[in-house]
């Protein structure tokens, strides 16, 4: 099992990265601090179907963040992208060119194919690769039918564009939402529980030894904040992590009822 200092979720810069993750890695992020997920990885040679049951195609190490690991999850988040050799390039068709494409990439096999991930500051684009696709070919890009929200589907294809282009992905980002801060502070509260933290000393990680000095009672509103934090955080690590990946709903497990994002 992954072994942290008691302390290791005291250093809110250590979470900074959750501010600019997509809802695959969020849920990957949930669901590598499982107790049970952490005990299939141990024994992942002696159950090699393991994977299934947490919605993915194949174990991934816990011990990596987000930033790091590469979950492939089963079936595919609508974001993955599908690239196909071109049966009838037009003279001008764009090429693929591995080597020209900007941020950090990683190719990593599924078990079924090969996958692409590229990286960059605030973005990420995720691309499974045909038969056929290698360095020069011209392609085409595939997105799944889906009920996406047309500001996201254009968001997609923007990065496609950029793909397409091998042009460098846009560096600056606005603030973050409220919706990622919550993501943030979800997670912080949540490694704290599991590491056995107070209410109160996870109140004074997150929002300072002021804040909690003068506004810390049995039913104040931060004590029932950070309850809610840590409830939440328990639900997305028990299963409502499936819901950001976007995978079938799975039966409860033994941790608090599954959480939605706002």
């Amino acid at each position: 099992m992954v072994q942290f200092a008691a302390d290791h979720w005291h250093p809110c810069a250590a979470y900074l990265y959750i501010l600019h993750l997509d809802g695959p890695a969020l849920a990957w992020e949930y669901l590598r601090r499982h107790p049970d997920y952490r005990r299939d990885w141990l024994r992942r040679r002696r159950d090699p179907d393991a994977a299934q049951a947490w919605g993915l195609r194949l174990l991934e190490d816990p011990g990596l963040d987000a930033r790091e690991a590469h979950p492939a999850w089963f079936p595919d988040h609508d974001s993955v992208v599908q690239l196909y050799p071109d049966a009838d390039p037009p003279p001008d068709a764009e090429r693929f060119a591995f080597w020209r494409l900007s941020g950090r990439k990683h190719l990593v096999h599924d078990g079924r194919r090969l996958v692409l991930l590229l990286r960059s500051v605030g973005h990420s684009l995720r691309a499974a690769l045909a038969p056929g696709m290698i360095e020069g070919v011209p392609y085409v890009c595939a997105l799944r039918a889906s009920r996406k929200s047309c500001s996201g589907r254009c968001a997609l294809m923007h990065e496609l564009t950029e793909l397409a282009a091998s042009a460098p992905m846009a560096l600056a980002q606005p603030r973050p939402t409220s919706t990622a801060l919550l993501e943030l502070h979800t997670l912080q509260a949540l490694d704290g529980a599991l590491a056995g933290a107070s209410l109160r000393a996870v109140a004074q990680v997150l929002f300072g030894v002021a804040a909690v000095a003068g506004d810390w009672h049995a039913d104040g509103a931060l004590r029932a904040r950070v309850r809610r934090l840590i409830r939440r955080g328990r639900g997305l690590m028990g299963g409502g992590y499936r819901q950001l990946a976007q995978l079938p709903a799975a039966g409860r497990g033994r941790f608090a009822p599954i959480a939605e994002r706002p």
